[in-house]
C-alpha cells in the first residue's frame, strides 16, 4: 500500500512539474489568468420570465432579436459562453460573461430585448473558472459550418 501511494506521489509530483514547465506566462497575463490559471466570471442564468405567451411571429421577431443582441456582446468581448438548455423547464440557458462586477453584467443583460420584454429573467453569480475559457469562441468559429 505504502508502494503505491509513494508510486503516486511521484506521479502527482511528475505531473505538476510537467504542467508548470508548460506554463506560458504572456498568455496567463494576456487572459487575466490568477497562479491557478484561473479567473473571475459573472455566469447568468436564463429563467423562463413572467411574460412568455406572445403570437408566433412576434416570438420569433424577439428570438431573432436576442441572438442578435447575444452576437452583439459576443462581438465585443464581454459575452463568452452563451447556450441553452435541452428540454422546457424553466433554466432556459447560460451566459458567461468577462466583466468585473454582477452590476456591469446586469447591465448588459439589461440590453437583451428578452429581458426587457419579460420572456426571460436572469440570475446572475460570481464564477470562478478558468482563463483559458476566452480562447473558446476563437476555436469555436474553426469547428462550426454555420451560425445560428
Amino acid at each position: 500500500m505504502k508502494a503505491i501511494q509513494s508510486a503516486l506521489l511521484v506521479i502527482l509530483v511528475a505531473a505538476m512539474s510537467a504542467s508548470a514547465a508548460d506554463y506560458d506566462a504572456a498568455k496567463a497575463k494576456a487572459l487575466g489568468a490568477d497562479d491557478y490559471g484561473m479567473k473571475k466570471y459573472v455566469m447568468a442564468f436564463l429563467y423562463k420570465g413572467p411574460n412568455r405567451d406572445r403570437p408566433k411571429e412576434e416570438a420569433q421577431a424577439l428570438q431573432k432579436a436576442h441572438m442578435d443582441n447575444i452576437g452583439r456582446l459576443a462581438e465585443q468581448g464581454t459575452l463568452i459562453l452563451a447556450g441553452p438548455f435541452f428540454g422546457d423547464g424553466d433554466l432556459r440557458g447560460i451566459y458567461v460573461f468577462d466583466v468585473a462586477s454582477i452590476e456591469e453584467a446586469k447591465k448588459l443583460t439589461e440590453t437583451d430585448p428578452a429581458i426587457q420584454q419579460g420572456s426571460l429573467r436572469m440570475d446572475l453569480k460570481e464564477w470562478y473558472g478558468s482563463a483559458a475559457l476566452l480562447e473558446v469562441t476563437k476555436i469555436h468559429e474553426t469547428i462550426a459550418k454555420q451560425s445560428p
